[in-house]
């Protein structure tokens, strides 16, 4: 994923929506993936913190065991972009 910082919270987010309604993904996990939407959506919170909440919130779902394969590379995916974006934007 290429272009600017919300460009890619955009892209992150139509991905966290894949998550989310996805009904092979426990329950635990799709709560998850919208509640880092939410954060990722919320005009109202700098760059920096919502990136920062959203790769806390993807770090803790990667430990679940039951995270299905393909969601699971999604989520690493995810991590790394939310990664890639400056902080300083």
């Amino acid at each position: 994923m290429t272009g600017t910082p919300q460009e890619k919270i955009k892209q992150c987010i139509a991905m966290l929506d894949h998550i989310a309604t996805d009904t092979s993904v426990p329950r635990n996990i799709r709560r998850s993936a919208e509640e880092i939407r939410t954060i990722l959506s919320n005009d109202n919170e700098e760059m920096n913190m919502k990136v920062a909440s959203g790769i806390s919130i993807l770090n803790s779902v990667t430990n679940d065991p039951n995270m299905p394969l393909h969601t699971r590379t999604l989520v690493w995916n995810l991590s790394s972009q939310l990664e890639s974006i400056p902080i300083d934007s």
